[in-house]
């Protein structure tokens, strides 16, 4: 197990500050809780042991002296033999860390969108289970700068727009992403540094997964091809897509809460003020509509679709969509879908 105080190298200092200024951005007080969700391997471990030293030291915004407290939780999904113990041995190491409370929660994988997303699903529940149940103020993910960039290939690939450009947040709810500007390199230094010994997961290895591939083949191959900094170059394409959706998005939110009326069982659109938005207005609308009604992420095909009901009605038939049903009546624009709605969700 590590020593209490390894010495501080650069890999240590990187982790341990970026963490430290996250907790601050995120207007985390004395007192309060933050949980680590970790999975034992290097990025959520030396993402913990980093929280573990900074938050009995952190001051929060009001200069107040108390600390935070730090605790995890260990999702166990039961998706290969041993994984209990594995959870098991990684909550010892978190406790040894100084993290209270640590829990493990075990969790079912479906089969709904493939095994990554079933298991990213029953992940993330459980998450928000433990944090309801401990009156967490905020949780810490162990996302990587190398992570964000495999999203944003990933998301290139999809080909559905700017919002799958964006990768991850860094701060989403409460959700924490302190590593995003840190390298997979640095936070496994952080570990050889501090003494810490992380879990190896053979599925990160497993090329069945997509993101594993990309991992494992593609990025490596743009490296080679194109030169050191792939990953940097596309986290930093994320950032600066992130900042314009994030103005596009409140704009088409205001644009919504004009064109839109939202109904029980459907959403009209005015076709008249809806022609005169701009199209990337126009589109997003159509996507936080379906979105609203509960309906899968739109492909841009069938964005496409909707908006033809604009600018190229000649009587068509109703359109039969992910999870909705699109028809044009007269000037109304009509998506229907078979769950009630709670009026005003926007």
């Amino acid at each position: 197990m590590p020593e209490s105080r390894p010495r501080l190298t650069p890999a240590i200092a990187d982790v341990r500050r970026t963490v430290r200024e996250c907790l601050e951005q995120a207007g985390i007080q004395a007192d309060d809780l933050v949980l680590v969700a970790c999975s034992g391997g290097a990025d959520s471990l030396a993402l913990a042991a980093a929280a573990a030293f900074e938050g009995p030291r952190f001051s929060g915004r009001a200069g107040e002296s108390n600390g935070v407290r730090v605790g995890a939780v260990v999702i166990d999904h039961g998706m290969q033999p041993g994984s209990a113990e594995i959870a098991a041995e990684t909550a010892h190491k978190l406790s040894v860390l100084g993290l209270y409370p640590v829990e493990i929660r075990t969790v079912t994988v479906g089969t709904d969108g493939g095994p990554e997303a079933a298991a990213r699903t029953a992940r993330y529940a459980a998450i928000d289970k433990v944090a309801e149940e401990t009156g967490a103020n905020a949780v810490l993910l162990g996302h990587t700068l190398n992570d964000q960039a495999e999203t944003v290939l990933l998301g290139l690939a999809r080909g559905s727009g700017g919002r799958s450009l964006n990768g991850m947040a860094a701060v989403s709810g409460n959700y924490l992403r302190p590593l995003l500007g840190i390298t997979r390199q640095t936070t496994e230094a952080f570990c050889t540094d501090s003494g810490l010994e992380p879990w190896h997961d053979p599925m990160n290895k497993d090329q069945a997964y997509t993101r594993v591939r990309v991992r494992e083949n593609l990025m490596p191959a743009l490296e080679a091809e194109l030169g050191p900094g792939i990953a940097e170059a596309l986290a930093r394409t994320a950032e600066t897509l992130r900042e314009d959706e994030e103005v596009l998005a409140e704009l088409a939110l205001d644009a919504y809460k004009r064109v839109a009326q939202e109904r029980a069982t459907r959403i009209d659109i005015g076709v008249a003020e809806f022609r005169a938005l701009p199209l990337a207005i126009r589109h997003r609308v159509i996507a936080l509509a379906a979105l609203v009604l509960q309906a899968p992420m739109l492909a841009r095909v069938h964005i496409l679709a909707v908006d033809a009901l604009v600018d190229d009605w000649h009587g068509q038939k109703p359109l039969t969509l992910p999870g909705i049903r699109v028809e044009r009546t007269g000037e109304t624009i009509a998506l229907h879908t078979t769950k009630t709605l709670k009026t005003g969700a926007c």
